[in-house]
């Protein structure tokens, strides 16, 4: 035991000789280093083994690494100083990995301006490639790889020009409202048992409708006829219409057609048993039956010609539409009211049609 004693004396003794050499610095390091193993130590005591986290490398290379090598060696570590110089040298490659590498892998990302630009131009062009598109851009100033435009129309599932070029029906449609007339047969039976046929054309655009007759008898001639008086109807009021649709009811004879070519109206006829291709009709035709002709007792062909043109007028003249933001064919939405007195005094007078089977509100004059 003396001689353990005395061991550890001369040993301490040339300690504290060595500690007369070190600066502050170096000891407050050292103090540092030797507290921070033996927090390590004391996570881990009683498992047998000593493991530095990611942490515990990172402090002890960021305080001991710029000590020269001599006096690592010198210091009480549970690894070699090598180690420590190696988890410094990590630690700086992962640091420069973080400082150095871009935010974003490749090209930058497209201004979102000229991506909806695109997507725009697209739409109203379904002919137009990528290609194109590009000289479009060019003509504009807005300067894009051609490539970077593939690749915004790959990533919004736009299919490639030849495929979209294909004008579709409800393309036609939109985009020859303005001169479209659509014409179709409706049927009624009266309280005699006889069956009366209703011939009437509403214009896609305007939602117009005219009605061009009943009959009980829809001959070639009758028919004919009617359409007749569509055409000087037409000339009258100035419509220009290039298109009228129409079912394969043989109802139509040949020259009913041949007087619209004349007048420079094209017959474009619709699917066998696809009246959605002829919808505008079907859904006019469909209204005309649940507001009037459902709720009415025809008693003769002069009763159902006054209802009609009653409901005509109704139509036209009155009757909102979802599809025109609620104003009629021949009427535009008024003003919104936005005086707060005119609003507490309203006076809204009813009219009755057909007796009371159409009603229309309006205010008091």
């Amino acid at each position: 035991m003396l001689l353990r004693l005395a061991y550890l004396t001369v040993t301490n003794a040339f300690a504290a000789l060595r500690l007369l050499s070190m600066s502050d610095r170096d000891k407050e390091v050292e103090i540092l280093a030797l507290r921070h193993q033996i927090t390590v130590l004391e996570r881990h005591l009683g498992t047998g083994k000593v493991k530095f986290a990611p942490e515990d490398r990172a402090f002890l290379a960021a305080l001991l690494a710029p000590l020269p090598r001599e006096v690592l060696r010198r210091l009480r570590l549970l690894v070699r100083p090598d180690t420590v110089l190696r988890w410094h040298r990590d630690l700086m490659k992962q640091r420069h990995a973080r400082t150095c590498r871009p935010q974003r892998p490749g090209r930058p990302p497209t201004v979102r301006s000229i991506r909806i630009l695109i997507l725009r131009l697209v739409r109203e062009n379904p002919s137009w490639g990528y290609r194109r598109l590009h000289g479009e851009l060019a003509t504009l100033g807005i300067k894009i790889a051609a490539s970077t435009i593939w690749e915004i129309l790959k990533a919004e599932g736009i299919d490639p020009a030849p495929d979209r070029s294909a004008t579709t029906w409800a393309d036609f449609l939109r985009s020859q409202a303005d001169t479209l007339l659509a014409c179709d047969f409706i049927e009624t039976v009266t309280l005699t048992g006889q069956r009366q046929y209703i011939l009437a054309v509403i214009e896609h655009a305007t939602r117009r409708v005219r009605i061009l007759g009943t009959t009980v008898h829809p001959s070639a001639r009758w028919v004919s006829q009617a359409v007749r008086n569509l055409v000087m109807d037409l000339e009258d009021v100035g419509a220009s219409v290039t298109y009228l649709i129409r079912d394969r009811d043989a109802k139509f004879p040949a020259l009913f057609d041949q007087i619209l070519a004349d007048a420079g109206i094209k017959v474009v006829l619709a699917g066998i048993r696809t009246p959605r291709m002829n919808s505008i009709m079907e859904r006019w035709v469909q209204t005309c039956r649940y507001e009037l002709l459902d709720r009415t007792l025809i008693w003769n062909e002069r009763h159902l010609r006054h209802a009609l043109r009653e409901f005509e007028q109704h139509h036209n003249a009155h009757r909102p539409h979802q599809a025109m933001n609620q104003a009629a064919p021949l009427r535009a939405v008024p003003e919104p009211i936005t005086d707060p007195g005119r609003i507490t005094r309203l006076d809204i007078r009813r009219h009755d049609r057909l007796g009371g089977v159409i009603h229309e509100y309006r205010h008091a004059a």
